[in-house]
């Protein structure tokens, strides 16, 4: 009886508890979207690079080492030699290797010389391969391969030419070896699409009359360095693949005791953690921002009702008139506090899972934030419950004051 009379005045009421259910349910669905962005970009950024058993360079710190060599952020302490990089990739269990050269930029964009196995060996979010949008990889000396983001900011398409600037902030340019775009990354949403790639050889070939930072004055032209001897004298890094999982820390304690250089082994899914727990704050004030705006939805559906009570004083009091308790007034505007609650949490997981459904592959294109539709968690599913107890808790206040008023309606009936 107390549930009929609660949803005919809900439906009575229906525009402005409509409202009030909207506001609560949108609230809710940005708390719950929030924590899809926040698990989906932690995901995505533990995803960066995977498939790689370990990142090699010269010692210094293991975030330090991984946010050169695969975020492209910041320099080299030193460079490996290529007889230690011969070394590392003649070892019995490394099962392939690949190198990275660092150190030149083009408009903003960090420059990476590699090798065309970079494309095959390089896995992001659980497997995937980096794949092509247009052409191939490098084939010709003077050959570049650029990431999406870098093609769409400066507008390049395949053919076009680029200048790659010597240094990270120079105005120095190669300008006298040209470089021909030969193919463009599809999005991945990692550093692969902010990187221009050239073969390490390249890399070899525009320094090649350069001294002390600048060049020198035998210069040497672009068909001349093409009939010289281009094997690099050292590199940034390397991406290393073991053999057998079990034999990971075997060959990392290897590199780090190699006796002829100070080098550093590190795995990535390890310096990633390390990494994520120092930008991680960010996700800890979006927990709080989302909550704050749950709490705003909830305090208006409290306000809506205190707003209420005058107007439904003669409701009250044809309550009273027919029997009704104070405690039954108290029950009804719980109860209705609830249903408005409940509807509110379910309206907002529809909302949420379908602008899941609509927006993933533009987030993911755009973005490269991948938002997996899975059933809601087990804190989710705790969330939920926690809107639906505060909601009706909250409405306790109001709930109050209307028990005393139809006690003090009651009172003056007698009287």
């Amino acid at each position: 009886m107390l549930l009929r009379l609660a949803f005919k005045s809900l439906v009575s009421r229906l525009l402005t508890v409509s409202l009030t259910v909207f506001a609560i349910a949108l609230s809710v669905a940005l708390f719950l979207g929030v924590e899809k962005v926040r698990t989906g970009a932690k995901t995505s950024f533990a995803d960066t690079i995977s498939g790689t058993d370990l990142i090699v360079g010269a010692r210094s710190g293991g975030v330090q080492l991984l946010l050169y060599s695969v975020f492209r952020v910041g320099n080299a302490t030193n460079n490996v030699t290529w007889q230690s990089y011969q070394d590392i990739a003649a070892h019995k269990d490394v099962d392939w290797i690949v190198p990275l050269s660092l150190g030149d930029s083009h408009k903003g964009f960090r420059v990476l010389g590699t090798t065309a196995a970079f494309f095959d060996r390089y896995k992001y979010r659980g497997g995937r391969d980096v794949s092509f949008a247009e052409g191939q990889a490098f084939d010709d000396l003077f050959d570049a391969v650029v990431g999406a983001d870098v093609a769409a900011e400066l507008g390049y398409a395949l053919g076009d030419e680029i200048v790659v600037a010597h240094g990270v902030a120079s105005f120095t340019e190669h300008d006298d070896k040209p470089f021909a775009i030969s193919g463009v990354l599809q999005k991945t949403g990692t550093p692969v699409d902010r990187t221009v790639f050239v073969s390490l050889e390249a890399i070899e070939a525009i320094h090649i009359d350069w001294q002390g930072g600048g060049r020198s004055q035998n210069t040497i032209s672009a068909d001349e360095v093409r009939q010289m001897e281009l094997t690099p004298k050292a590199v940034t890094a390397a991406l290393v693949g073991v053999s057998s999982r079990l034999k990971i820390f075997g060959v990392q304690r290897w590199v780090n005791d190699y006796p002829e250089e100070p080098l550093l082994a590190i795995l990535p899914g390890v310096a990633l953690s390390e990494l994520w727990s120092l930008i991680g704050v960010a996700e800890t004030a979006l927990v709080g921002v989302s909550v704050m705006v749950v709490v705003t939805a909830l305090l208006g559906m409290v306000a809506m009702i205190f707003s209420g009570l005058n107007e439904r004083r003669r409701e009250m009091a044809l309550l009273r008139a027919i029997g009704a308790r104070p405690r039954t007034i108290f029950g009804l505007l719980t109860l209705e506090a609830a249903l408005m609650s409940l509807v509110a949490v379910f309206l907002g997981v529809a909302l949420l899972y379908t602008g899941l459904f609509v927006a993933r592959s533009y987030v993911d294109a755009a973005f490269g934030l991948y938002l997996e539709i899975t059933w809601p968690s087990a804190r989710e599913y705790l969330v939920l419950a926690v809107v639906v107890a505060a909601g009706t808790l909250v409405s306790l206040i109001p709930a109050l004051r209307a028990y005393f008023m139809s006690l003090a309606d009651g009172m003056q009936v007698r009287s």
